[in-house]
């Protein structure tokens, strides 16, 4: 049964705006979160494959792109860079936290953010110029930001952190059997309820399912699931800004299943 509920690497400056908390041990430590730039090689493509390195206090974690009902999304500016013209994230399989019944989303101890930077001229150096606001969190949860600068020319070398990174994140639905992903999508008072069927082998050590869109201002319930033989059933609310329902495209769908060694990225739903 368903149920929902609204609810040598190049060191970056890294200056932590903490709120002033503090746990029953005391003080908010200032070095909660420490980050620096891996410089990354020149792929085949011509883009740059960098990181970010965040290395964070014991005890404490920090959140993926989607953190779940309670979590701080990480926010990113690229604001003076020179020679920059996108930047994708290959963001590896994020570990899921149960507390006090809550669910977030995200890592502890360090996390790898690969960055894949497209340069507006390849023959010229990138100057990277950027910061990162984010939320960390030991038995409380605090702001932090980041600002970093690094100068990334020449070809580069390969990085083994960084392969390793690249090879955490989902797998593809192809590769991971899935089969089949349809879905229903019904209006409801302030949004939309969506059931999506996923067909594809059961991952290990339970699955949790994280539903997102192509608009980051929806906001989307911690999404409901169910297996049942090779079907995962994944059920979630979407409540835009205006509170009423809107038209959604189901291509822009995106699901990720996670278990406790693996997660599968998938993209897309179809009507039933």
């Amino acid at each position: 049964m368903f149920t929902t509920r609204p609810v040598p690497a190049l060191a970056i400056a890294a200056l932590c705006a903490l709120a002033p908390a503090a746990d029953a041990a005391g003080e908010v430590p200032a070095d909660v979160v420490r980050g620096e730039v891996l410089s990354g090689w020149v792929t085949a493509s011509g883009t740059r494959m960098s990181a970010l390195r965040l290395t964070l206090a014991p005890g404490w974690k920090t959140y993926w792109r989607a953190p779940g009902d309670t979590g701080i999304p990480p926010n990113f500016s690229w604001a003076g860079s020179d020679n920059l013209k996108a930047v994708v994230y290959h963001w590896p399989s994020p570990e899921v936290f149960d507390s006090y019944g809550l669910r977030t989303i995200g890592y502890k101890h360090e996390l790898i953010l690969p960055i894949e930077l497209h340069p507006s001229d390849p023959t010229a150096p990138i100057r990277l110029r950027g910061a990162m606001d984010l939320g960390v969190c030991e038995t409380i949860c605090v702001p932090a930001h980041l600002s970093f600068e690094a100068e990334l020319s020449g070809k580069g070398a390969s990085d083994m952190a960084i392969h390793a990174a690249l090879a955490e994140r989902p797998v593809s639905a192809q590769r991971a059997g899935v089969s089949e992903v349809d879905c229903d999508i019904a209006p409801i008072s302030d949004g939309l309820k969506i059931e999506a069927t996923i067909r594809m082998p059961r991952l290990t050590g339970g699955e949790v399912a994280v539903v997102e869109t192509n608009d980051p201002r929806i906001w989307v319930s911690e999404p409901q699931t169910e297996r049942n033989g090779d079907d995962l059933r994944v059920l979630a609310e979407l409540v835009p800004p205006s509170g009423m329902p809107v038209a959604l495209d189901r291509s822009a769908l995106r699901f990720t299943v996670i278990g406790a060694h693996s997660a599968v990225d998938i993209r897309g739903c179809t009507t039933r």
